[in-house]
């Protein structure tokens, strides 16, 4: 027995330590905020049995402090919930936002819908940014639809108009298909949403989901590439009637139905079922020449730049992974670096501690060069100007990738009328 208890408070010990360097990692990082959608734990309920430990896919999220489950990397989690569903004791309560940092989310009932009777919204617009989460909202939504519309008169409209053709969209479009329903889906840039601008390669994990009209399915742990083929393959073969680059303009109500004003066209629908990203437009620096066509908002392959003057402008994670998956393409040859991360402020305090010691690593290898308390201030085909330190430097330079962030579409909504709320550690 006393052998045992040894062994156990040994483990203990050892959990203990494990868990605590992460959370202080976190806290000295400056990473103590979640996302989005994320865990907190009542300690007076939490029994320290490391259920909720366990269950996490994402691994070091969550883990035992003085045995208590606590968050010990928020800035790593993307609201999974198994952690929830696996605590014994409902310990474990979701939440958006922090007491000091609030989160805008639509104000949606259990079914979907919104203020504006008829306007629905499903995936990572209404905070649900997990591939598995927004597949199975697109599902639900378009069922709760599809039961709504049985009390709207008869008329020549759209059933259904879903706007965006991320897994959200694309699984309501299966939905209405499988349904029955005439519908139609837009989206302001091309299929799969946000997963058609990850880097190449890039892993992509999320748990089994079930696909109207393809049932269940096992995706795991799978890359950008085969998951894109998925979605694309499924649409080939179902004949979804999708329209790219087109963007929603405005929505108006004319009685019991809604009118769509696109870039391309007017539509007259009973429902619309909102599944854009929360991102929606990425931000932009208002300087000379950022329409030049070399300037981009998103990294898609590494290997097009390789060996080319890049300046990468940013200080969160996606900016600081462009930079690195570019720079280690290029070989150390004595000369200047071809990749450059300009930032406006000082130290990189958003960022994961391990994309910090990447940054280093090749910083001393001598290819990559960092610009602190900087902003580029103008664009031509051959150059770019950076401010830093009230210094105007004039740098060579063959592409720009700004990861500036995104302007949320509060705004078309509460054009539309749809209540945002902004949600402080709250369900």
């Amino acid at each position: 027995m006393l052998l045992i208890f040894l062994i156990y408070f040994a483990k203990r010990s050892k959990t203990h330590k494990i868990s605590s360097h992460e959370l202080n990692t976190s806290i000295s990082d400056g990473l103590t905020e979640a996302a989005s959608l994320h865990p907190i734990i009542d300690p007076l309920l939490c029994i320290g049995c490391g259920s909720c430990v366990s269950a996490c896919p994402e691994k070091q999220v969550l883990g035992l402090v003085h045995r208590k489950a606590t968050l010990v990397n928020p800035a790593n989690c993307i609201g999974h919930g198994a952690c929830k569903t696996a605590c014994p004791e409902q310990a474990i309560k979701l939440v958006f936002g922090s007491a000091t940092r609030g989160v805008e989310i639509p104000d949606v009932d259990p079914q979907y819908q919104t203020c504006v009777s008829g306007i629905y919204i499903a995936g990572e617009l209404g905070g649900m940014g997990l591939i598995r989460n927004a597949i199975e909202q697109g599902r639900q939504a378009i069922e709760f639809i599809a039961k709504d519309i049985k009390s709207t008169p008869d008329s020549d409209a759209l059933d259904c108009l879903i706007v965006g053709a991320g897994p959200a969209g694309l699984t309501a479009s299966l939905g209405a298909k499988d349904l029955g329903l005439s519908y139609l889906t837009i989206d302001q840039d091309t299929i799969g949403g946000t997963i058609s601008h990850f880097p190449k390669g890039k892993l992509v994990m999320t748990q089994a989901a079930t696909v109207p009209l393809v049932g269940k399915v096992k995706f795991g742990e799978i890359k950008k590439e085969p998951l894109m083929k998925f979605w694309l393959d499924t649409i080939a073969e179902h004949q979804l009637n999708i329209n790219e680059q087109e963007t929603l303009t405005a929505i108006t109500i004319e009685g019991g139905l809604k009118r769509v004003k696109t870039t391309n066209a007017e539509y007259l629908a009973k429902r619309v079922l909102l599944a854009i990203g929360r991102r929606g437009s990425p931000r932009k620096l208002n300087i000379q020449g950022e329409e030049l066509p070399k300037v981009v908002y998103r990294l898609s392959d590494p290997d097009e730049y390789r060996n080319k003057q890049v300046v990468v402008v940013g200080g969160g994670d996606s900016a600081i992974e462009a930079a690195c998956s570019i720079a280690e393409l290029n070989a150390t040859d004595g000369s200047p670096p071809k990749v450059s991360l300009s930032y406006r402020k000082d130290s990189f305090s958003r960022a994961k501690a391990k994309n910090r010691l990447r940054l280093e690593s090749l910083q001393e290898q001598g290819k990559l060069a960092i610009l602190f308390n900087s902003s580029p201030t103008k664009i031509t085909v051959k150059a770019v100007t950076i401010e830093q330190q009230h210094e105007s430097i004039e740098m060579p330079n063959d592409a720009m990738i700004i990861c500036a962030g995104g302007i949320l579409p509060t705004g078309l909504l509460k054009e539309i009328g749809v209540k945002v709320e902004v949600k402080y550690g709250e369900e």
